[in-house]
């Protein structure tokens, strides 16, 4: 084949050689190129080529024969609306960046197969190379400064939001299988990835790559324009603080679903510690007295909901209340004082390193 070959080129070639249906994907499951329609069409091919990707629920049942992490050809067989298909994981370099699916009419042998590796290996390559294409100098382009963003150029299109990645200290590992039209900067000097994706697919992308590469995420609100991208950055940053201190908003964050916390994360360290001040008596007393008073401000001060959700009896509960107040000296049926106390102990989950 030419040079400058294509994955279109590929995929008729290996349609042409082994008279079979052939379609690329990305490791999104994101429809790349498809071939002619050889023998037998099932619904599966036909949504994927009307929709350009796979549904969720073929992701995952493909994903279930580990085709992720297979280093050879996969036979997944057939079912009632679904023929038989071989996946072909599109390695390169020990990364996998797609998969190559042919229908199975029982006459792809593994010497057949083999007989096109070539071209298979050329797929990937092509896949690393326009991978590795994503990379963009976000560091520069989510910058405060004015001239920073200014000296670099980021080939995007709004509207797009900021994703921050906490990744694991010293994993080297690039982030190689992001969907098109993604990009990715993992150079920060620290274990942090920035991504740039469009608005539509950006709590997808978050939660992909946090768990393909690290061990929480936050995403920062759209921006229509992409030169304020580094506003969503900068909320990015903080959902993703919000996300690392607070379990029940992580692994993955979003900055417009953060409520108080949009506000809480917005304090320095020193702020927010004097405000969790306000209720270290209640740390400081131990057992379930702060995660009590918590749930019960959560609720609206509703007792019987609250004792149901902790498992307690009402009593139980009035007791720890009655108890929180005169730890801290505030008042429960003041609501000012609620406010107080509901927003310290919400601080100090966030005032942790």
């Amino acid at each position: 084949m030419h040079n400058n070959v294509t994955m279109q080129d590929i995929v008729d070639e290996i349609s042409r050689l082994l008279d079979a249906s052939v379609t690329l994907e990305d490791r999104s499951f994101n429809l790349l190129a498809y071939g002619a329609q050889i023998g037998d069409v099932d619904r599966v091919r036909q949504e994927s080529i009307l929709r350009r990707r796979a549904t969720a629920e073929v992701r995952a049942h493909f994903e279930a024969y580990g085709i992720a992490t297979a280093t050879a050809p996969v036979r997944i067989p057939g079912l009632p609306g679904m023929l038989g298909r071989v996946c072909v994981p599109l390695r390169h370099g020990g990364v996998t960046y797609g998969y190559l699916w042919l229908i199975d009419s029982g006459a792809l042998t593994d010497e057949r197969l083999a007989a096109v590796a070539p071209l298979m290996a050329r797929a990937a390559a092509l896949l690393a190379r326009e991978a590795r294409g994503r990379h963009a100098p976000l560091r520069a382009f989510f910058s405060t400064d004015p001239a920073t963003r200014a000296s670099v150029s980021v080939d995007a299109e709004g509207p797009v939001a900021a994703v921050a990645v906490r990744t694991p200290p010293g994993d080297a590992e690039g982030p190689w299988t992001l969907p098109r039209g993604v990009l990715a900067d993992p150079d920060l000097g620290e274990p942090l990835l920035a991504v740039l994706a469009p608005a539509s697919q950006a709590g997808e992308v978050a939660r992909r790559t946090q768990g393909l590469y690290g061990t929480a995420a936050g995403v920062g609100g759209v921006r229509d324009d992409p030169q304020e991208a580094w506003e969503s950055w900068r909320e990015a940053l903080l959902a993703l603080r919000v996300a690392e201190h607070v379990p029940r908003q992580g692994p993955v964050a979003s900055w417009p679903d953060l409520g108080a916390y949009r506000m809480l994360a917005r304090l320095s360290h020193r702020d927010l510690a004097d405000l969790a001040a306000e209720s270290a008596a209640l740390w400081a007393a131990g057992g379930d007295l702060a995660g009590s008073v918590e749930a019960y401000l959560d609720h609206a001060g509703q007792v019987k909901e609250t004792a149901a959700l902790l498992g307690v009896h009402r009593q139980t509960l009035y007791y720890r209340l009655g108890k929180a107040e005169h730890l801290t000296g505030l008042d429960l049926a003041d609501g000012e004082d609620r406010l107080l106390l509901h927003l310290s102990l919400k601080a100090a989950a966030l005032t942790g390193p």
